[in-house]
């Protein structure tokens, strides 16, 4: 908790947010047993530190699912059939056989 001589260091700011955000500060502020402005300040003191990145990097488990998923999505290896020439042969060989 905050004391008189560090709250009279503080600057008072008021601030419009969404009701559904109102909603998240509320339900958090009981979680976590601090009050709405400390969270708002460790807001701050977060983007401070971390910067603006997106979700996707802080949360391990969305990564490895989008992972996953991309995985599960590409399309499978085309199976080999066994020539014995490359496409880099066949290209070298396509002049000499149609210039007779």
């Amino acid at each position: 908790m905050y004391t008189e001589s560090i709250m009279s260091r503080m600057v008072r700011k008021q601030v419009y947010i969404e009701p559904g955000q109102e909603a998240q500060l509320k339900r958090q502020a009981r979680e976590f047993h601090v009050t709405e402005a400390e969270l708002i300040r460790r807001g701050i003191d977060h983007i401070a530190r971390d910067g603006m990145r997106p979700a996707l990097l802080h949360d391990q488990q969305a990564w490895a699912d989008a992972m996953a998923f991309v995985m599960q999505r590409r399309r499978p290896p085309v199976p080999q059939t066994g020539r014995t020439w490359t496409r880099e042969e066949l290209y070298d060989d396509g002049p000499r056989r149609f210039s007779a």
